[in-house]
């Protein structure tokens, strides 16, 4: 090998290591890929939009489809009733702290555990979706991120909910997921999987507010999902390419709220 050989092959090893030197150094030095935003968070910003503590501290009332409903939460207590007329009498059924209980004009009836749960769930099920966010945070739930999306040209948080089976209730199985704006924080769409009664989906938009007492309550177009199983995290697609059906208006009629002064809690 003749000098000139050596000194073009000393100068391409030269080469190939200040090539790999910058390699490695860009490596080092350029910025971490950014984290996902933390679900966790986003559901606080929420609950905190639409009311936050005040959930806590309030007595809500409102009509919905000819039945009456009242919520009263005292930090870990609550007690939601309803009321209705049936051809049997005057119906109270009183959901709580310590269970189910229905009266029929004035006299308490003698239930099974099944229809117990039944109408207590029936209870629970109606306060639940009215007072959302406010629920999101109970230990059953988790949390999972799953991006960013435009819907109508607004941004959103689009955020998966399921339950644990331990704390989760009888329909821990149930799927949803919401659709947090990310600069109001409001809870603007939302899209569930059910399993009871044969199954099926839901998809809602929010389409009217309700400020009263410092809370931030909504009504919503309820928009029945495909029968099949496409999955939940396509209904915004579906839903802003016309797919989904409206069945129904979910409306908080009569809507009364007061929350308790702090002397009171």
């Amino acid at each position: 090998m003749d000098f000139r050989q050596q000194k073009r092959i000393k100068g391409m090893v030269k080469l190939i290591l200040l090539y790999g030197m910058t390699f490695f150094l860009a490596l080092a030095t350029a910025p971490a890929p950014a984290d996902p935003p933390d679900p966790q968070q986003i559901v606080d910003a929420a609950i905190e939009a639409h009311g936050g503590e005040g959930f806590q501290w309030a007595q809500i009332e409102f009509d919905f489809r000819d039945k009456h409903y009242t919520a009263i939460r005292r930090g870990g207590l609550f007690s939601y009733e309803r009321r209705f007329s049936a051809p049997e009498g005057e119906i109270r059924d009183m959901l709580s702290n310590d269970g189910f209980t229905r009266n029929i004009n004035g006299k308490a009836v003698e239930l099974s555990e099944e229809w117990k749960s039944r109408y207590g769930n029936s209870v629970n099920s109606v306060i639940y979706f009215a007072l959302l966010p406010y629920g999101l945070n109970d230990p059953a739930v988790q949390k999972r991120y799953l991006g960013e999306v435009t819907i109508k040209g607004e941004p959103y948080h689009k955020i998966e909910i399921t339950f644990r089976p331990e704390g989760g209730g009888k329909d821990y199985e149930d799927e949803f997921i919401y659709w947090f704006h990310q600069e109001k924080h409001t809870l603007d769409y939302l899209a569930y999987r059910f399993h009871t009664d044969g199954g099926g989906t839901r998809f809602r938009e929010a389409y009217r507010r309700h400020q009263a007492g410092g809370l931030l309550l909504t009504d919503y177009y309820n928009y029945v999902g495909p029968k099949n199983d496409t999955p939940l995290s396509d209904f915004d697609r579906l839903y802003q390419q016309g797919d989904l059906e409206i069945i129904s208006d979910i409306d908080l009629n009569n809507l009364q709220v007061q929350l308790f002064p702090a002397g009171t809690r």
